[in-house]
């Protein structure tokens, strides 16, 4: 029974987490937006533990903090540590492909041949799904090297760098970019050119990090605007009723 008990709080805490990452993720939530554990508690109808343990995880990632005193907070968006991490991940998958180049045998690749050395006809639009496949291609190429530490290294960068990678998949051209890209990244590693691709794969990382960070600060600035139009759209209703008590 107690088992069950624990179960079920577990699954609880893992839907609100996921609940919480999207809203997020999506800009419903704003970095600096400030909430209670009470507020979440009852807009996901659950008390307050697994609410509790949800935003501990996501404080743990990095997405909250909390305030003894102010509560809760969506954390701001620091584009230096983000573009830290992003330089950490360029020396780690330039490394990767350096190794790959010179493998004997050669590395077996041929899950990322099939999805990105496609007819332009084959190429998928949506941009959650590329996203994740990006996401694949990238740990793939290190996951390669057979160093199971620098490929535990690279998916906590990966984890760490998702909240604004999953940005630069909000607009096709980036999208048809990324194909076009990847196909060369592969190409030249698979002809065992490791300059060439450490280049290829230098410029295609440093060039999404700076869509990456525009688009961002585009979508947030959106979504700001939007909330306050919100909230101005709810004042004259209270004025009017406040004037006529």
């Amino acid at each position: 029974m107690e088992r069950a008990t624990g179960e079920r709080r577990q699954n609880l805490t893992e839907r609100i987490y996921q609940q919480l990452k999207q809203s997020i993720f999506d800009f419903e939530l704003l970095p600096g937006d400030r909430f209670s554990e009470n507020e979440i508690a009852e807009q996901m109808q659950a008390s307050r533990t697994p609410v509790r343990e949800a935003l501990t995880r996501l404080q743990r990632e990095g997405f909250v903090a909390v305030s003894f005193r102010s509560g809760w907070q969506v954390r701001p968006f620091d584009f230096e540590q983000y573009e830290q991490l992003y330089d950490v991940r360029i020396v780690l998958e330039m490394a990767a492909v350096k190794r790959l180049c010179e493998m004997q045998p050669g590395p077996d690749l041929e899950e990322l041949k099939q999805v990105w050395l496609v007819a332009p006809a084959e190429r998928l639009d949506d941009g959650p799904r590329v996203c994740a496949l990006d996401e694949r291609f990238h740990q793939k190429l290190v996951e390669a090297t057979g160093n199971a530490e620098m490929a535990r290294i690279h998916h906590d960068l990966t984890e760490r760098l998702r909240i604004v990678r999953r940005i630069d998949f909000t607009q096709r051209p980036r999208i048809e970019a990324t194909y076009i890209e990847h196909g060369k990244i592969l190409r030249t590693v698979l002809e065992r050119r490791a300059d060439e691709a450490q280049l290829l794969l230098k410029s295609h990382i440093e060039e999404s990090k700076a869509e990456v960070r525009k688009i961002t600060l585009h979508m947030i600035f959106e979504a700001r605007q939007h909330q306050n139009k919100l909230n101005t759209s709810q004042r004259p209703e209270a004025t009017g009723e406040q004037q006529k008590a």
